[in-house]
């Protein structure tokens, strides 16, 4: 892998400065509350880091998906909440805005987005619909005189969605063609019709917002549909592509976290007369935390390196991305347990940061499609077969 150029390095060391300054000393309070944290929010705006691969033109910062990365990892390696909040605003709403959206839309729905004043989010699942796009409930139906579309129906895990502005929205307008039936549309949350559900207490990234949407005749302009009747899933499944990359590096910036607390404590912690770090069993754990934190960077880097190489939109880079989200996931989840084990009863301790770090990195495995469906993908993409 090349050495990061000087604007990569310049991009990540700004990150890493916000995150130590303006992040770190909130995390654990805004944690503790599940409050949404809107003035650091903000300040990832003003920092460019709300849409860190949007063109200038649109409000971003006009760099490619290695920058996000290394950005995101920073970001989320001192809070994986504002990494969240930060990836659904870069690749799950402003990549599909820009990638499919019109000249009207990307001035009026991704500029203010992309530079931070607003914010966005994307809404897929349903109460009884995750993965599985087609059996979805939710509906469009175009008006008689085709100006508008109704929309009715309840969206779930919706992640900034109580405070989002914006929201791109997949749902069905021809149900008998199921997953080929789905179609993208903008969402304007003032409008009537729609309205914010319960929100979610999660086990972790509890600073991230998380609720339920509801539509009631939500009346959505013809104009504001994103592409074409029917091509939802694609504009969906091609922004998932993109998206994995972000929880990969979501991943390694937790999973780096708590190796670095883990490697301190074992320098300083002492037992029987020696520091804790001298002990084999330690220093095996410390290896392999560190082989895993440096495969998933690998493999992150890589999938961006890929993203960068295709058109907009192909899709080429999916099974590296769906490589690095596995891997980076799986990883994090099992180098924050750990780095808790590490440090014994302070690990389990509220007073440290090592219990949110394993309570963050599990949703990694989840959210933008569970290891299971990485591994699907990943097997389907190596043997041809559905």
């Amino acid at each position: 892998m090349s050495e990061l150029s000087k604007q990569h390095q310049m991009i990540r060391d700004a990150a890493r400065e916000f995150a130590k300054q303006h992040i770190e000393p909130i995390a654990a309070e805004f944690d503790e509350a599940g409050e949404f944290p809107i003035e650091t929010v903000r300040g990832l705006g003003e920092q460019g880091l709300m849409g860190v691969s949007v063109a200038p033109e649109y409000g971003g910062a006009g760099m490619d998906a290695l920058a996000y990365v290394l950005a995101l990892i920073e970001i989320s390696k001192v809070d994986a909440a504002h990494g969240t909040i930060m990836s659904v605003n870069n690749s799950l709403y402003g990549a599909p805005l820009e990638m499919y959206g019109t000249e009207q839309q990307k001035q009026k729905y991704l500029t203010p987005v992309a530079s931070g004043e607003k914010i966005g989010a994307f809404s897929l699942t349903e109460p009884m619909s995750g993965s599985d796009a087609g059996t979805m409930k939710s509906r469009a139906v175009l008006s008689e005189d085709g100006s508008h579309y109704v929309i009715n129906g309840t969206k779930s895990w919706v992640s900034n969605a109580p405070y989002a502005d914006f929201i791109v929205l997949y749902t069905l307008t021809d149900p008998e063609q199921k997953h080929r039936g789905v179609t993208a549309f903008i969402i304007d949350t003032t409008v009537a019709g729609f309205a914010r559900g319960k929100k979610e207490p999660k086990l972790g990234i509890r600073a991230s917002a998380t609720s339920e949407i509801l539509f009631e005749n939500y009346r959505c302009p013809v104009e504001d549909r994103l592409g074409e009747e029917g091509q939802g899933f694609k504009i969906a499944m091609t922004t998932l592509d993109g998206g994995r990359i972000g929880i990969a590096a979501q991943a390694v910036g937790i999973a780096e976290a708590a190796l670095e607390a883990s490697i301190a404590y074992a320098r300083d912690r002492e037992a029987f007369g020696q520091k804790i770090g001298q002990f084999q069993m330690i220093q095996q754990k410390l290896a392999d935390m560190k082989t895993r934190v440096e495969a998933a960077r690998l493999l992150t880097y890589s999938a961006a390196h890929k993203k960068n190489a295709a058109s907009p939109g192909d899709g080429s880079y999916a099974l590296e991305a769906s490589m690095a989200k596995l891997y980076a996931s799986e990883a994090a989840t099992w180098v924050a347990n750990q780095a808790i084990q590490v440090h014994g009863g302070m690990g389990y301790s509220k007073e440290m940061p090592l219990e949110r770090y394993y309570r963050d990195a599990k949703i990694t495995e989840i959210y933008e499609g569970t290891s299971e469906i990485q591994r699907m993908v990943i097997s389907r993409a190596l043997t041809g077969l559905r």
